[in-house]
């Protein structure tokens, strides 16, 4: 299933808060263009590029990447970027693509 950007745009587009995945906490998405999704916090503030999170979309499907929230944020920063991996995993997850676990799964 490829990202639906106008999915992305029609639900974060103005502005939206994404709780995290151990809740009591939320990731604040302040805009969204054709080439990224914009977060902010008090302290900080980052673009994570529409073409890394296709990518990373693209390497869930292929099964590079899981679904594992937790794992999810180890697979991103390796195969796709160090762009706030854990704020993608986040979002993700708001999405129905990763899974809805909040535990984290030990690889051997």
């Amino acid at each position: 299933m490829p990202l639906d950007w106008n999915e992305i745009v029609a639900k974060y587009g103005a502005g939206y808060q994404v709780p995290t995945i151990r809740g009591g906490k939320f990731v604040n998405i302040v805009r969204v263009d054709d080439e990224a999704i914009y977060i902010e916090t008090p302290i900080w503030s980052a673009k994570l590029h529409r073409k890394n999170l296709e990518s990373g979309i693209a390497l869930i499907e292929s099964g590079v990447i899981s679904r594992d929230p937790g794992l999810f944020v180890e697979d991103y920063m390796l195969y796709v970027a160090h762009e706030r991996a854990s704020s993608v995993a986040h979002i993700f997850r708001d999405l129905g693509i990763l899974d809805q676990t909040e535990t984290f799964n030990i690889r051997c």
